[in-house]
């Protein structure tokens, strides 16, 4: 069973993880920018429900794939879920993790605030559970679906034994994002992501639901990396050298 490193303090001052906090919040950044983005443009051009969902899948999609691609220093993370999915796995330390936490939320606020000044103060649309839908069916979906996407990120970009989709990683990634979001939008909104849903109530200032959006992604995060790394993943090594862990 995976162990989870602690690390220590001085991590946050290390080159490297400088470089990956950075790297963090422009791929975090961009992705808020362009998610947010499709919804707020669906929803100015009056778009009809379903062609509105489409343009929202598709635009995720194509900036998680690029987003992960470009992001390699850092992991590409973009979502607290994913960070948490792979802390249990043993591949990040708390410390790391937790200042990836901060810069992803910062990231996300730029972001929606940034896009709220270049679109004329349009609504900024958040996630929230649709009508009939209660929180506890809306925690399940997104317990359901983040968990699909630490599994397809563990597959295809982490499990040494990635196979032929060496390389391809980070588009299957933006692929079960988007059908996901096909899937779960209509009913929870399918986050995933709770940085995702963080921004766009921030600047809304509606945080109805919000929480939901914090509970189902970090569960189905932290249970399909867990599961993921120890019940799939075969190793020879240590993950991480550190001389704290817990």
């Amino acid at each position: 069973m995976a162990k989870i490193a602690l690390g220590t303090r001085q991590e946050a001052a290390q080159p490297d993880c400088i470089r990956a906090l950075i790297v963090e919040f422009i791929a975090t950044f961009f992705f808020v920018f362009a998610g947010v983005g499709s919804a707020m443009a669906a929803d100015k051009l009056e778009a009809g429900a379903l062609v509105g969902l489409l343009v929202v899948a598709v635009a995720h999609t194509l900036i998680v794939a690029v987003t992960v691609s470009a992001g390699h220093i850092s992991g590409g993370h973009l979502n607290p879920a994913v960070t948490l999915g792979l802390l249990v796995g043993g591949h990040i330390t708390v410390v790391r993790s937790i200042l990836y936490w901060i810069i992803q939320l910062l990231a996300s606020s730029a972001a929606s605030f940034l896009l709220y000044y270049l679109t004329g103060g349009l609504i900024t649309p958040i996630h929230s559970l649709a009508i009939g839908v209660g929180y506890f069916q809306g925690i399940i979906w997104e317990i359901l679906l983040t968990f699909s996407l630490l599994f397809t990120v563990y597959g295809t970009m982490v499990d040494p034994k990635k196979g032929t989709i060496e390389g391809l990683g980070p588009i299957i990634v933006g692929f079960v994002v988007g059908a996901n979001i096909l899937a779960g939008g209509a009913f929870s909104g399918a986050s995933m992501n709770p940085a995702r849903s963080f921004g766009p109530a921030l600047v809304s200032g509606n945080w109805t639901d919000h929480w939901v959006y914090w509970v189902g992604p970090l569960i189905g995060g932290g249970l399909g990396g867990f599961i993921y790394e120890n019940f799939f993943t075969l190793r020879t090594h240590v993950l991480i050298a550190t001389a704290e862990e817990f």
